[in-house]
Order: structure tokens, then sequence, then C-alpha cells
């Protein structure tokens, strides 16, 4: 079992114990999204600490937008609740990345691209430079914030 799975059960039960139901409430659908990740697909299997990472990503995104939607429509106590969901989640996430970090990251994708195919990446070369930064990033930025940060440089 990955141990990141096995650290949300354990702060689940604490949560339970402290009666905290913000917390528990939310560990609950992450445990969930967790466990539905594990039987989607053709069979069942158990996910590794980067998988559940891709999943927490995935619903701290989710809590992201949800509460700028209710932001946008004067629904402030549902657009809290949401933000409160999503900071509970980023403490599993590991510690984005800076924008100094970022830059350092995206030069090196780009000096990477540059030396596979001999010559200075153009925005043609988005993908390839977007795919060596991903990886470099390792689930430490957004894909939007990391594609704006690529887009900047090539242009």
């Amino acid at each position: 079992m990955s141990t990141i799975k096995e650290q949300i059960r354990t702060d689940l039960t604490a949560a339970m114990k402290a009666k905290n139901t913000t917390v528990t409430g939310t560990l609950r659908m992450v445990l969930a999204a967790i466990q539905s990740e594990e039987v989607s697909g053709k069979a069942a299997r158990e996910l590794t600490d980067d998988d559940v990472m891709k999943v927490l990503a995935r619903e701290s995104k989710k809590r992201a937008e949800a509460a700028a939607v209710f932001a946008e429509n004067n629904r402030e106590e549902l657009a809290e609740k949401e933000r409160a969901e999503g900071e509970i989640i980023a403490g599993y996430l590991p510690a984005q990345l800076s924008d100094e970090e970022l830059a350092g990251i995206v030069d090196q994708a780009v000096a990477a691209v540059a030396e596979e195919t001999g010559e200075a990446p153009a925005m043609r070369q988005m993908g390839q430079v977007m795919g060596h930064a991903t990886k470099l990033a390792a689930g430490r930025a957004d894909g939007k914030r990391l594609s704006s940060a690529i887009r900047a440089r090539l242009q």
C-alpha cells in the first residue's frame, strides 16, 4: 500500500477522533477518489505514491476551480468550504515551485530540447519542451503555470 494512502487513513482516524468534520469529510472524499482510481480500468490495481499524488493534484485542482466558480457567483460560504478542502489536500502534495525555480526548470527543458534537435527550440517545439519540463517539475507545478512559463520563454 502506498505510504501516502496510509498517512491519509491515519489522519482520517485522528480527525474522526477529534470530531473535525471538515478534515474528516475531505479525507473521506480523497480516499474515495483513490479507491475509484484503483478499480478503474480493466483490472483493479494498487496505486503507487506517484499515482496517489496525481489523484491528490486532480482533487486539489477541482477544489480550486469550484471555489473560483462559487466566488464568481457570490456564494462565498461555499467558496470558503472548497478552499478549506483544497488546503487540506494541499498538505499531502509536495511544495509548489517558486517562480525562480520554475524558470530554472524551463531553462533546463529548453536546453535539453536544444541538445536533442541541435537548434534553439521555437513555439513549434513547445510539446517537447513541455514534456521535459513536466518530468523535471515532478508534480510541483501546475500544468497551466508550467505552460505559460514555457510560452513566455519561447517567444
